[in-house]
């Protein structure tokens, strides 16, 4: 007599059970990543992100098949990426040329790829899972390596950084205040080792151990961690967000009510003289430059005549004005415009060109489409509307305008490069950041603010933003937004540049601090695992 269960007729009670709990397992490293995105910006839920990070090291430790921990990492790096970039897909809801429902795709797509990430600092940790101190600190340690790498590999994409839960309110900066010291990968490794110490703590088994972990957490996220002080600054500025909406900014019959209503929103106050003019990028609809054939300027408001423009410009900033703006530049071949360049066009009064900046880090299928002579072909497209491709700049750089100071640039999502936003051999005394978020929908916005600020933290430097539709504001070198303009109003702000902090830390290291943080974490979980490795 035959007994227990026939291999054909689908494995052992033992192996159903054992599939039911990997399915289970697998969907709940799904959820926790997407609940681990809540709290970035506009949800702000950090507690979430740290139990969530809790509660998937279970998940991993109770793993005992390398493959098995990659599917998990993996998993939990998917949703963590397709709720925390879920305003990619509104991008796609300002174009033509391909369908809406494309967005969602785009998203799904590019969260398979960063997935990989959050894996490799899962498989880091899994191989400590014998400690679960150890454990936790590995998680750090490899989460900082790991998003390290995002940022570069593959030109980089650096978006929501874990450190963004460590950040305070708009009037302090919260934890994040030590990122000076740590710079934003480290940070995050910080935040990943909250995580990890919770998950410690629960495995204590002992009530009291995991009371006391959840409010040391609670204390050291939301303490008021004192600032440094800064000296006062000395150069006025007037900020504007004309809140010129996605659905028209590209539309040639808007244009000129477009710059109406800039201008007037940038005229000089009474006894108003020496001062910066901040417009965001896609500020000017005019080819600023001269030297193009004529037929290339007769889609914009000045046909054929790019010093009137310029004058036009300079006759609303008044005496002593130095407008900085986003705009539009063509590289020629003949008479045949092949490229452009996304730049910030620097104009005084007299509507002189005082210099530019061409953006570096360009947006892949944004700015140009990769492979264009295969995926052109399929159908695809950049969302922005045009058939030239942009072609990137040199890289940081800092433009000495006198009287009106020394100027760091960063164009729109150039500001999310943490180590990679400033001219470290000459130090700007602030950094001027244009952007056009009319595409980013509610979540994008508040999330480029808030790494706007970890720029300004560790770095040391102001941080001012000028964008089309909001959220625009000024970040002292401490990271507190002390004038903002909310999403969807027309305004300005005007006041004083704050003034920069001795370079820091981070600001004299770069990158090579964050990893240094790294191996340390990596090295005391070493330790661990070598004393009470289990």
């Amino acid at each position: 007599m035959i007994t227990g269960s026939s291999p054909i007729g689908g494995g052992s009670p033992l192996s159903h059970r054992i599939a039911r709990v990997a399915a289970r397992s697998r969907w709940a490293a799904l959820a926790l990543g997407g609940l681990a995105a809540c709290g970035f910006e506009p949800l702000g839920l950090w507690s979430l992100t740290l139990v969530s990070l809790a509660g998937f090291l279970a998940l991993l430790a109770r793993t005992v098949d390398v493959k098995q921990a990659a599917v998990l990492g993996w998993l939990f790096g998917l949703g963590h990426f397709v709720i925390g970039n879920n305003w990619i897909a509104t991008a796609f809801t300002y174009q033509a040329n391909m369908p809406q429902w494309l967005g969602w795709i785009a998203v799904v797509l590019l969260s398979t790829y960063l997935a990989v990430y959050p894996m490799l600092a899962a498989l880091g940790a899994w191989a400590a899972r014998r400690n679960p101190l150890a454990m936790a600190l590995a998680f750090g340690g490899w989460w900082i390596v790991t998003e390290w790498l995002r940022s570069w590999v593959f030109t980089g994409y650096a978006w929501n950084p874990l450190a963004m839960v460590a950040l305070g309110p708009f009037d302090r900066p919260g934890l994040a205040g030590v990122a000076p010291w740590m710079g934003t990968y480290a940070l995050s490794g910080l935040v990943a080792l909250a995580g990890g110490l919770l998950f410690w703590a629960i495995r204590q088994g002992r009530r009291a151990v995991v009371g006391i972990c959840a409010f040391a957490l609670i204390v050291v996220f939301q303490m008021p961690w004192p600032q440094p002080q800064t000296r006062p600054g000395s150069l006025a500025y007037t900020l504007v967000q004309p809140d010129v909406r996605q659905e028209v900014l590209d539309d040639p019959t808007q244009w000129e009510e477009q710059f109406q209503r800039t201008a007037a929103l940038s005229l000089p106050h009474p006894g108003m003289s020496r001062r910066i003019v901040l417009w965001p990028e896609s500020g000017v609809p005019d080819y600023l430059r001269d030297g193009y054939p004529e037929y290339l300027y007769v889609q914009t408001t000045f046909a054929g005549d790019p010093r009137a423009a310029r004058a036009r410009i300079g006759r609303v900033l008044g005496p002593g004005g130095l407008l900085m703006t986003g705009a539009v530049d063509l590289e020629l071949e003949g008479r045949n415009a092949v490229a452009a360049r996304n730049v910030i066009t620097a104009l005084d009064n007299t509507g002189a060109i005082r210099g530019g900046y061409a953006k570096a880090h360009l947006v892949p299928y944004g700015e140009y489409l990769p492979l264009r002579g295969i995926l052109e072909p399929l159908g695809l497209s950049r969302l922005v509307p045009g058939a030239l491709d942009f072609r990137p700049g040199p890289g940081p750089q800092t433009l000495d305008f006198g009287a009106w100071g020394k100027a760091g640039m960063q164009i729109c999502y150039e500001i999310v490069f943490s180590g990679q936003v400033t001219d470290r051999r000459h130090r700007p005394d602030y950094i001027f950041n244009p952007s056009n978020d009319g595409w980013f929908g509610s979540w994008g916005p508040p999330q480029h603010l808030a790494q706007a600020r970890l720029r300004a933290i560790e770095e040391g430097l102001p941080v001012l933003r000028a964008t089309t539709t909001g959220i625009s504001g000024v970040i002292d070198a401490n990271g507190v937004v002390v004038r903002h303009i909310p999403r969807h109003v027309a305004a300005r702000v005007d006041g004083i540049v704050p003034a920069a902090r001795a370079p820091t830390a981070f600001a004299r290291l770069g990158n090579l601090l964050a990893l240094c943080w790294g191996a340390v974490l990596l090295g005391l979980s070493l330790v661990a695992l070598r004393r009470w490795g289990g």
